[in-house]
């Protein structure tokens, strides 16, 4: 089989590895957080380390989640327009007729909703969960926070979980265009 590698295509095949790529580091880094470091802080012999442990974790994790974000929605409309939609697509309605359009549309309405409360969870509930936390390690408004902050992330996570599927339904399954 002869492939044709035009500059468009090349350009399609990076997307979709740099999609996969933050797919695989976003998804990895919150099963992280969840699976390996949120049980680790709960040791009672963590417990004066853990506050700075899971700050300095989280805020760095924190630019890399949103690094991947950012590579999402770029390496999106990359793969959007080699399979011939541009802009005005979404304006004029082409984009979302049919199965494809209709699972794009619930694809993006989740990613919206993925952005907004990783940006409460982020920038705002996050780092008020820390701080108190940091000053009361056992104080009933730092696990209050901290409970508030872990429910939103494991929302995200299963939120990016669904996306992903739906992903793969665009591309390799019910919905393929």
């Amino acid at each position: 089989m002869l492939v044709h590698w035009n500059a468009m295509h090349v350009l399609y095949l990076a997307a979709v590895w740099l999609h996969l790529l933050a797919l695989a580091v976003w998804l990895g880094g919150m099963l992280f957080l969840a699976l390996v470091l949120v049980p680790a802080t709960r040791r009672p012999e963590q417990r004066l380390l853990a506050p700075a442990l899971f700050h300095q974790v989280a805020t760095r994790f924190r630019w890399v989640g949103w690094a991947c974000l950012a590579l999402f929605i770029v390496t999106g409309l990359i793969m959007l327009g080699y399979r011939g939609y541009g802009l005005a697509d979404a304006f004029n309605g082409r984009l979302w007729q049919g199965a494809f359009g209709h699972t794009l549309a619930l694809k993006l309405t989740l990613v919206a909703v993925i952005l907004a409360i990783s940006a409460v969870h982020d920038f705002w509930l996050g780092p008020r969960a820390v701080a108190q936390w940091q000053r009361d390690p056992t104080g009933p408004a730092g696990q209050r926070l901290r409970r508030q902050a872990s429910w939103i992330g494991r929302i995200t996570l299963l939120l990016a979980l669904v996306v992903s599927v739906l992903g793969v339904l665009l591309v390799r399954g019910w919905v393929a265009g």
